[in-house]
């Protein structure tokens, strides 16, 4: 941890408040990210990575500086995040539509930077992030953590381990099974050739 963390966690701890906003400016970004990535909804992942720095800034008096401040937060969030998606997932009313509510053909409209695709492509690009979305979400919270932070935050085996509390190995399975889980998912999709 660089001195700049240090001397700014050393502040709160003597009542300056004001100067965990240096930790925030630096981990809010990738916090945020890594929320998006396991709830995959920008609205509960704006509200876990508010949530994970409100815990860890109650809970600093707590963290022992043995590891980065960064690998400390990224696991605050994602148990989060993830505590966020099963309180989501056992909340059924959240998913069902409102009664006499019509549903917009605005809902579900994804938007592509490249204005010149016709619609047959950009079909095949909803298509294709639908079946990804519904390929992570059939993954366990761990596996799909394990996976985003492994394929899509390049974190090493060993920072995830930490940050998940699991030993490298069981990190290293939990990749392995995702990959494989993600694979069998969209190889129909890909012509069988994952």
């Amino acid at each position: 941890m660089d001195k700049v963390e240090r001397d700014a966690i050393q502040r709160v701890l003597t009542g300056d408040r004001d100067a965990y906003r240096v930790l925030m400016e630096r981990h809010f970004h990738a916090v945020h990210r890594i929320t998006f990535r396991i709830t995959g909804d920008p609205e509960d992942a704006e509200e876990a990575a508010q949530e994970a720095f409100l815990r860890a800034y109650s809970k600093l008096a707590s963290f022992r500086m043995d590891s980065t401040f960064s690998t400390w937060i990224t696991r605050i969030a994602m148990n989060t995040a993830l505590n966020l998606v099963e309180r989501r997932n056992r909340d059924l009313s959240r998913h069902a539509p409102r009664i006499g509510e019509e549903t917009s053909s605005a809902e579900n409209v994804v938007q592509f930077a490249d204005q010149s695709a016709g619609p047959e492509r950009l079909l095949l690009d909803h298509e294709a992030t639908t079946l990804r979305q519904a390929a992570l979400a059939a993954l366990t919270p761990m596996e799909r953590t394990a996976f985003t932070l492994r394929h899509m935050e390049e974190m090493p085996i060993a920072e995830i381990a930490t940050a998940l509390n699991v030993t490298g190995n069981s990190a290293k399975q939990a990749v392995f099974r995702a990959v494989a889980k993600l694979r069998q998912a969209l190889a129909p999709a890909a012509g069988g050739r994952l």
